[in-house]
């Protein structure tokens, strides 16, 4: 059932969803984080019901603000609805009207769940600086999607330049599976890696995040190639003994084939907004593998090709960069010599890839 307030305030809608809990009798039912949800008309419907899936294994409240800026006066109108179809949490959606649409934190903030952990996502155009956003400053992890912005490579670069621990994208959480198949394909005994190569379609920044990936555990050059898609469509290794090659030109299967071993194949379905934001709220510290990754880009031959480099922001100078940058240089790692983090641990993370 759905409790619908029309010009009304946050303390109302708080005050309705304490009701509409004790009335089903589920007031003692645990919620473990805020998820807040910043979209606009177009984008809001398919996140909500990508958070309401993901509340079936993460109850949580969920707050979707879509700010509505105009010349009217100021007005908060919002409709609440409590368990059944939408998970075991809550959904409160609010539209922000007039003026009132430039203060979204001061709406969502005495609606947060107490003590509990706040995650915010821009399932379209985020913040240039999403840390430093006024509703990114109330939570412990930011979502952003590289692939979901009119320019996913400058969006990437915008990410690349203001990251702060806490932030993620989806384009990054996108690969996690094509990251665990790279570190299957090295865990038995390979040749030395001379060079690699990614291959997928224009504009895809999960294929320029998978070649820094690789550039960085492998010390060796990762070029980017272009394909008819769908997403991301194969990874090749070049060694000494042969080519370790993974393709998916059909967006569904795998196929993976190794010098001295039989092929094999593996599910490689292109993931759904669901189980991306299902993963991000898995894990609620920062992804500092993401950071370092971002931090790699502009080591990648084909950054340059695909970014224009228009700075609209300046880069942060995080406590991490700057220790980096005090740092004496040093030697790359040997060829083919994955580090123990790209090479066998299984990867937490990662336009669909």
């Amino acid at each position: 059932m759905s409790v619908r307030l029309d010009d009304t305030t946050a303390s109302e809608v708080g005050t309705a969803i304490a009701a509409e809990r004790f009335r089903q009798g589920s007031s003692a039912v645990g919620r473990v984080l805020t998820l807040v949800i910043v979209a606009d008309e177009a984008t809001q419907a398919d996140a909500v019901r990508a958070a309401a899936e993901a509340a079936r294994e993460h109850p949580c409240r969920i707050l979707t603000a879509i700010p509505r800026p105009g010349r009217g006066p100021a007005r908060l109108d919002a409709e609440i609805t409590v368990g059944g179809a939408d998970g075991l949490g809550e959904l409160a959606e609010l539209r922000l009207r007039g003026p009132l649409a430039h203060h979204v934190s001061s709406v969502v903030l005495p609606l947060l769940v107490p003590d509990a952990p706040v995650v915010v996502w821009w399932p379209g155009t985020a913040p240039d600086d999403v840390s430093g956003d006024p509703v990114g400053r109330l939570a412990q992890r930011r979502i952003s999607d590289a692939g979901a912005a009119a320019r996913p490579m400058r969006a990437l670069d915008t990410r690349r330049a203001t990251y702060a621990a806490g932030d993620t994208d989806l384009a990054w959480t996108r690969i996690t599976p094509w990251r665990a198949l790279v570190a299957s394909a090295l865990d038995e005994p390979f040749e030395t890696v001379l060079r690699a190569s990614v291959s997928a379609q224009r504009n895809n920044p999960s294929a320029l995040l998978l070649a820094a990936w690789m550039q960085r555990g492998l010390g060796v050059p990762v070029d980017v190639h272009l394909s008819r898609g769908p997403g991301i469509t194969g990874v090749v290794m070049h060694t000494e003994r042969g080519d370790i090659s993974i393709t998916r030109p059909d967006g569904r299967v795998a196929r993976m084939v190794r010098p001295g071993f039989p092929d094999r194949e593996a599910a490689l379905m292109r993931r759904t907004i669901e189980g991306l934001i299902a993963e991000e709220l898995r894990r609620l510290d920062p992804d500092e593998i993401y950071g370092e990754t971002l931090a790699a880009l502009p080591h990648l031959s084909a950054w340059t090709a695909h970014v224009e480099h228009k700075p609209t922001v300046a880069a942060k100078a995080t406590p991490s960069a700057t220790r980096a940058a005090s740092r004496k240089p040093t030697s790359p790692p040997a060829p083919g010599k994955a580090s123990k983090r790209a090479g066998t641990a299984t990867p937490r993370r990662g336009r669909p890839a």
